[in-house]
């Protein structure tokens, strides 16, 4: 099982991602760049982190016409998993493949600090090795991770089981319902606010993020 993960211009957590599959899962990671046209075999493709293109326009708007982007939205309709995190979720959300958007934080400054997440459902690719109301401790980083969509929109996430996280203590960008993560209707592709990737190795605090990536790897693998 191989897991891709993208470089665009500005990204500053692909080194993060890799670190959490190769060091802490012991998985194989291919590095793709933002002008590639072939995702190299990879069963998983991560969209990190970080700032594509500068944030000009707004977070992922530009990325979202990135090269790579045909081939990881391709990738997604065949049902293939995709995780967007932080400024992966924005691109994500830019392009279609994720219902809503990403606003800017509600009291306009960037937020970096650990949060206490609920798992909503455990019943998904990305939270197998999860249980549904468990707490984590995972850090966020960003500017604009104030989840927004209409409420028929959000409707449609609650009846279908889509909210995957929420914060659970405080809200700390605005976020509606308190939304952390989803996935996409399929449930192949989860876009989220906190970095996993950053919580692997008690060294850095939490290990809360590697039982996402043990699922994928549980779940895709098999």
């Amino acid at each position: 099982m191989k897991f891709g993960v993208v470089t665009f211009p500005g990204s500053n957590c692909d080194e993060d991602a890799v670190h959490a599959v190769v060091d802490a899962l012991g998985a194989e990671a291919v590095r793709l760049w933002h002008k590639d046209h072939d995702l190299k075999g990879a069963d998983v493709i991560i969209l990190p982190g970080g700032f594509s293109y500068g944030d000009h326009l707004r977070p992922g708007a530009i990325a979202r016409f990135s090269p790579i982007m045909r081939e990881v939205i391709d990738h997604a309709r065949k049902g293939y998993p995709v995780l967007g995190i932080c400024n992966g979720f924005q691109i994500l959300c830019e392009a279609g493949v994720l219902p809503g958007t990403l606003l800017r934080n509600e009291r306009l400054k960037f937020i970096c600090r650990k949060v206490t997440l609920s798992v909503e459902n455990a019943d998904t690719l990305f939270t197998s090795q999860y249980e549904r109301g468990q707490l984590l401790r995972i850090p966020i980083a960003h500017g604009d991770g104030r989840y927004t969509i209409d409420p028929e929109g959000l409707e449609k996430l609650h009846d279908r089981g889509q909210i995957v996280f929420r914060f659970a203590d405080v809200n700390p960008n605005g976020a509606m319902d308190n939304i952390a993560g989803l996935v996409n209707e399929a449930g192949n592709v989860l876009g989220m606010m906190p970095h996993p990737e950053r919580a692997v190795d008690p060294l850095l605090g939490s290990t809360d993020g590697l039982p996402l990536f043990q699922s994928l790897l549980a779940r895709v693998g098999a």
